[in-house]
């Protein structure tokens, strides 16, 4: 093996080592360590120094040197561990890492010669450290970490089995994989036109080898994301110390994977996160105590995989963010004036912590109070197609939620077309795909039965007039099961005209996706297809544009552009804090001066359209006009055990031309049982059961009329059908039982 070789192998594996022994001496702080756990510590730096020697890096073995007489000591039992060693060994680690990093970047050790760390640790070797029956001593800020892994002694590299590989080595291999998958793809799509059946199962075989090769390399790239939650304690412990307060530390999770260009990006927001845990989020232990909190703070990292993304929590137990706090500061900066901040909700306001520069921090420390942190944290995490979302309880702590893609290198997509051109989106932004016809024909419903006691009919129901896209305040929504979803038309956003296929014109496609954990529809001209695709970057005439991510090169050959969802939503504005408002305004709005939707009954008297509520609807009835008798000069009917009284509509409010009975001259009657009486109303025809708001337009109706409204494009009475048995039964007794 060449020198050189062996130099990196030696600067690879002491920065693995240096890792573990941040961990290990942790552990050693709060007496975690056996003897022999000592006894591997003491090793590690015994490796470091004597192929320092080999090298002849003097500074490097001379303070590796010091650090291993003081670990003697402590192996030997001549010395009790105390604050004072565990802070040392710690700055001695620092030290190490940062004359390693010179090396690996210059070739040559620091010119500082450690003279003062290196007398520091001979001090507390040779000091009157007492020895203790046990190592165990109290820190003065205690961690609580979860149990560790075996120590593992330095990977002969095929001492388990296992071999170092360049990071730059599997890049290039994943890059010829996917341009295997695009191959793949242009082969499978050069396929569908043929009908070789041979041919077709060499591609089906070839489809399936490149499916698992994929595969195989994307685990190569996989790392737990213990690879950077191992630093952790050390943080906290430092920021801790700085700041006077006591931490516990509790990881979960550790063992989750993602593609090391991930982890890579989510370094310094997780940095961020944490620091901002402790330095804002976190009380002072005299704080805590008077609140009834545990003194010593909680932080719980978090990492599980869901719906094929990496979720990360960062969740604090201090004393959360004051919405009221972060309004005042935006009014102070200029950010929105004090009239609209007092519409902004909870969630608006907190995102105000995301803009560049924003800060509630009262002064300006070594750890924070720049504004510089959250806005990072959200612009690294969106540049990998992850969210960030930040959930808080005043007095009871915050927690920052991230979603990210388990690799950026290959991603599963959905093909849309717009304008002409094919556009892909990351399924992780996907939540459903609507389709509904631009031109809406009559159909059949029937009536609701069962429990309602109405009986089953078919009804002819008119063209539903409302819609399929509305306006609120200038802005474009689609009724989605109820919620109004905001709408976005790719075709405005690109410029360009749209150009729907000729099986597409008829359809309006909306891809319902997610940014930000809110919700939203692209308007696209036709859905394509499912696919994976192999990331490809952008060329620098397209790099500064917001709304792509990247591109791609589809089975036909050509190029597909890959949407940036998040950026596609601030670039429309559709999820802005003004058009969230315009839209939440509008809702309360039509609470407060409209009554809620009510079920209703429409029935046809004459020409009038009239409305009952079906609440008081028992059953639709039809019966023939010979069931019809007399008494006391009064129409009646037997029905079902009783005498059921009969008003005719068309006599209580006339119209011109009324409509003769249908179905063979069958009495189309509508069973009304309400205060404890019952009635048939006889109508002309039934129309439909519709779902509906009610906006009385006219108040001085005729009586028996609550008042006109408009309910499917078509005026319509609204019937008090109390007052109408009240008008034309004045005689009607209570009911004797239940209809």
């Amino acid at each position: 093996m060449q020198t050189d070789e062996v130099l990196r192998e030696f600067l690879t594996e002491s920065r693995e080592n240096l890792d573990l022994l941040d961990r290990d001496l942790l552990a050693l702080e709060k007496g975690h360590v056996s003897k022999e756990g000592i006894a591997g510590i003491f090793r590690t730096i015994h490796t470091i120094k004597g192929t320092s020697g080999f090298f002849d890096f003097k500074r490097l073995t001379a303070l590796t040197h010091a650090g291993e007489s003081l670990l003697a000591q402590l192996r030997e039992g001549r010395l009790a561990v105390s604050p004072e060693i565990a802070s040392a060994l710690l700055t001695l680690v620092d030290k190490v890492r940062e004359i390693v990093a010179t090396i690996d970047r210059s070739g040559h050790e620091p010119t500082d010669d450690y003279r003062d760390l290196i007398d520091r640790l001979d001090a507390l070797r040779t000091g009157p450290t007492p020895v203790r029956a046990a190592p165990a001593i109290a820190s003065p800020t205690p961690l609580t970490l979860t149990p560790l892994a075996p120590r593992m002694e330095v990977p002969s590299p095929f001492a388990d089995g296992t071999i170092r590989v360049d990071v730059g080595l599997l890049d290039r291999l994943m890059n010829l994989v996917g341009e295997l998958v695009l191959a793949r793809n242009q082969i499978l799509q050069y396929t569908l036109d043929r009908k070789d059946t041979a041919f077709q199962s060499t591609t089906q075989r070839l489809n399936l080898i490149t499916t698992e090769l994929q595969e195989g390399v994307m685990k190569t790239r996989m790392q737990p994301i213990s690879t950077i939650w191992n630093k952790y304690p050390r943080v906290v412990r430092d920021l801790a110390l700085a700041t006077e307060k006591q931490v516990d530390l509790e990881l979960r999770g550790q063992e989750t994977e993602l593609d090391k260009s991930i982890i890579e990006a989510i370094r310094d927001p997780l940095s961020h996160i944490v620091r901002n845990a402790i330095d804002h989020g976190l009380e002072r232990p005299a704080a805590r105590t008077l609140s009834g909190k545990p003194a010593r703070g909680m932080i719980v990292m978090r990492a599980f995989h869901e719906g094929g993304q990496v979720n990360i929590e960062i969740a604090d137990d201090g004393a959360g963010i004051d919405p009221e706090r972060i309004r005042s500061k935006a009014i102070e900066r200029g950010l929105v004036n004090r009239e609209t901040a007092a519409r902004l909700s909870e969630k608006e306001i907190l995102e105000f912590l995301f803009q560049p520069g924003f800060s509630t921090a009262a002064t300006v420390t070594d750890l924070s109070g720049r504004g510089v942190g959250m806005d990072v944290v959200r612009t690294n995490v969106e540049r990998i197609a992850g969210t960030v979302d930040l959930h808080t309880r005043l007095g009871k702590g915050t927690t920052i939620r991230i979603k990210i893609p388990l690799t950026l290198a290959i991603i599963p997509t959905l093909l849309v077309s717009c304008g002409g051109h094919r556009f892909a989106i990351p399924q992780a932004n996907l939540l459903e795909v609507v389709r509904e016809e631009k031109h809406r024909e009559p159909v059949e419903m029937r009536g609701p039965d069962g429990a309602s006691g109405i009986l089953t009919r078919r009804a002819c129901r008119t063209c539903d007039p409302r819609p399929i896209v509305e306006y609120i305040h200038d802005v474009p929504v689609y009724r989605l099961r109820g919620a109004l979803l905001p709408l976005v038309f790719l075709h405005q956003q690109l410029g360009v005209d749209p150009r729907p296929g000729p099986e597409d014109e008829e359809n309006l496609y909306i891809v319902v996706l997610q940014a930000d954990d809110r919700s939203f529809g692209l308007v696209v001209d036709s859905i394509r297809d499912t696919e994976e695709i192999v990331v490809k970057p952008l060329g620098k005439l397209l790099r500064g544009i917001p709304i792509y991510a990247g591109a791609t090169i589809l089975g036909d050959g050509k190029v597909a552009l890959i949407l940036d969802i998040p950026g596609l939503a601030r670039e429309s504005n559709v999820l802005s804090a003004s058009r969230e408002r315009a839209i939440a305004e509008r809702n309360e709005k039509a609470i407060e001066n409209a009554n809620p939707p009510q079920t209703l009954l429409l029935v046809g008297v004459g020409e009038r359209r009239m409305a009952i509520p079906l609440s008081a609807v028992a059953r639709l009835e039809e019966i023939a006009p010979g069931a019809v008798e007399l008494a006391a000069g009064r129409e009646v009917v037997q029905y079902r055990k009783t005498i059921l009284p009969l008003i005719r509509l068309d006599e209580m409010f006339p119209g011109r031309h009324p409509v003769a009975p249908r179905d063979g001259g069958l009495l189309q009657v509508v069973v009304w049982s309400g205060e404890g009486r019952v009635a048939g109303l006889v109508v002309d025809r039934i129309v439909d059961i519709v779902e509906s708001a009610i906006d009385i337009q006219d108040h001085r109706p005729l009586p028996g009329l609550l008042g006109t409204t408009v309910i499917q494009s078509r005026v319509t009475d609204l019937m008090d059908v109390p007052e109408v048995i009240r008008l034309a039964a004045p005689w009607l007794p209570l009911a004797a039982g239940r209809v």
